[in-house]
């Protein structure tokens, strides 16, 4: 007599290398009447490399050659007529005892700090409080960012006119209150303060439409959680708002860095420099940046072997300013 069938689960084979049930992939074929698509080599799309391939000329012609060139006339002495003469290191040792470039350095890093501290922290305050607006919001902004993109000389031509000492509006105003003229092209400190504040109205609304956008993917909770804390405006402002906007701080203070330092166009039309008038920076060059000081050599006085030293040098001193600033705000995000 047989035995009964046997009820339960059936037996699932098992892997060789173990237990447990062996998975099994099925192979993945083309339907019927499918065929196999053909992989395609990179010769195949040269269509499309073709297409994109103007940006590409247009770069390497006129930004990468001509940064190599120039380190490659760091090492000459050229007029720009005559022929080359390889000098080695002897353009970077007269930079190095050269007084005019260090006060340029000075005057570019004293204007940085200047219009930098205030773009930054006075973009960060407009977007917040343009965060909170509820009506008008884009008349504001673009109200706020309009600077940004007009004629950098025509700015520079409307502030000297403001702050001319002689008929400047400013000085005009302060007339009215009984406080005499004060001499903004011509005082060391003030030339610089100037051309910060130039550099300040073009730049904060640029930095706020950036801060914006962070401050628009905040959740609401986060600040609705700060009230219920008995958190203040102010208070949430430091230590809510700005921890959660760090990444973007940093961002904006890498560009800012990037920018501020190479001022260039603000003095040059402030102070009307050219080939006729070489006194470059206003009044005791209390104006000087390190570009004008590049242009001055290069282009005014044909040493184009000592304007490409002056360039390279000025690169490696923004390369570690950015460096420094990106290790102080990572080290407080850190922290």
């Amino acid at each position: 007599m047989s035995s009964p069938p046997v009820t339960g689960p059936a037996t699932v084979p098992e892997h060789r290398g173990g237990p447990g049930p062996a998975r099994f992939r099925p192979r993945r074929t083309p339907p019927a009447g499918v065929a196999r698509p053909e992989r395609r080599g990179v010769l195949s799309y040269w269509r499309q490399y073709l297409a994109i391939s103007p940006f590409y000329l247009v770069f390497i012609v006129f930004s990468f050659v001509p940064v190599f060139y120039s380190l490659y006339l760091a090492f000459q002495r050229y007029d720009g007529l005559g022929t080359k003469q390889f000098v080695g290191l002897q353009q970077f040792e007269f930079l190095w005892s050269d007084p005019v470039f260090w006060l340029s350095i000075r005057n570019t890093l004293a204007i940085w700090v200047l219009s930098t501290v205030p773009t930054l922290f006075g973009a960060l305050v407009l977007a917040t409080v343009l965060h909170s607006v509820r009506r008008f919001k884009g008349f504001y902004r673009i109200a706020l960012y309009l600077p940004n993109v007009t004629s950098i000389v025509a700015v520079a031509i409307f502030f000297g006119a403001v702050f001319s000492n002689d008929f400047g509006l400013v000085n005009a105003i302060l007339g009215m209150v009984g406080i005499s003229p004060v001499p903004w092209l011509s005082n060391p400190w003030l030339i610089k303060v100037v051309i910060a504040l130039l550099m300040t109205w073009m730049w904060t609304g640029y930095n706020m439409i950036i801060y914006l956008a962070g401050l628009q993917a905040i959740p609401q909770s986060v600040y609705e959680a700060a009230r219920m804390d008995g958190a203040g405006p102010v208070r949430t402002f430091f230590q809510i708002t700005i921890p959660i906007m760090r990444p973007i701080i940093l961002f904006t203070v890498v560009i800012s860095t990037i920018n501020g330092l190479q001022s260039f166009s603000e003095p040059q039309v402030l102070f009307a420099s050219n080939a006729a008038n070489q006194n470059l920076g206003g009044p005791g060059q209390a104006g000087l940046t390190t570009l004008l000081y590049f242009y001055q050599s290069a282009f005014l006085d044909n040493d184009y072997g000592y304007g490409a030293a002056i360039v390279w040098a000025f690169f490696v001193l923004i390369i570690v300013l950015v460096v420094i600033n990106w290790r102080i705000v990572q080290r407080g995000r850190k922290s």
